[in-house]
């Protein structure tokens, strides 16, 4: 049986690693992917990983730690793969990536109505924090 193998993220990867994010709903208008992408690929891009299957991107999670907190961004995972532990194995190497920096604590954000991955972190040990999460566009992505 085939092992998923968590790696870096390689730029071949791009198109295929942008197709999970739709298909996964995690693209909206006002994030351009390939900018997302690019920027990434400047900061802590060893943070930035993929599941892959025999040469097949089934799985991704884009890390980073600003030295005070860290956050997690872009978790999906194969429609065709999912309940098989890709995505537990990607968090779980992307916290273990983050200890190995001397992250202390992890955030996340997650849209208020997608309650199945609430309960996928929540069976990840992640709690709801008590705080509004705000934002602000230093830059447009149009």
């Amino acid at each position: 049986m085939a092992q998923v193998v968590v790696r870096a993220f390689r730029e071949a990867d791009e198109a295929r690693v942008i197709e999970l994010w739709t298909f996964a709903g995690l693209v909206r208008p006002w994030n351009n992917p390939q900018r997302d992408i690019a920027r990434k690929l400047k900061v802590q891009r060893e943070l930035f990983l993929v599941a892959d299957l025999d040469g097949s991107i089934v799985g991704t999670v884009m890390a980073g730690y600003d030295g005070h907190r860290g956050w997690v961004n872009y978790l999906a995972v194969d429609i065709g793969q999912r309940r098989r532990g890709i995505g537990t194995a990607l968090m779980r190497d992307a916290e273990r990536r983050l200890r190995a920096v001397g992250c202390p604590k992890l955030n996340l954000q997650i849209r208020r109505e997608n309650t199945d991955v609430q309960a996928f972190y929540a069976a990840l040990g992640f709690t709801e924090d008590a705080a509004v999460s705000m934002g602000k566009r230093l830059e447009k992505d149009d």
